[in-house]
């Protein structure tokens, strides 16, 4: 488990730092971009094939929103990469 964490953390890295390429000329800001996000790692890497699994596209955004409040709520030191993947990893082992 603990290997996907680390596979899906570097995928939400990149998949960030191609979101701020994509949207350079608003400096990254997207009030969509976790549909955004969840279209990218559906449909543009390997993100099921680690998983093991293909969430709907709605559900992954959703979960995207969520892990976002959690997140910023929860005031931690962890990179944001690592906590969304600890979690997404669980949620979607279920």
């Amino acid at each position: 488990m603990e290997n996907k964490i680390k596979e899906i953390s570097q995928l939400l890295h990149e998949a960030g730092e191609t979101h701020h390429i994509v949207y350079k000329i608003v400096d990254g800001d997207d009030k969509d971009w976790a549909s955004w996000y969840s279209n990218w790692l559906l449909t543009l890497s390997k993100f099921s094939d680690i998983l093991g699994t293909k969430p709907v596209r709605s559900e992954l955004t959703y979960m995207l929103v969520k892990l976002d409040k959690e997140y910023v709520d929860s005031n931690t030191k962890i990179k944001w990469e690592d906590y969304y993947a600890k979690k997404l990893v669980e949620y979607f082992s279920k």
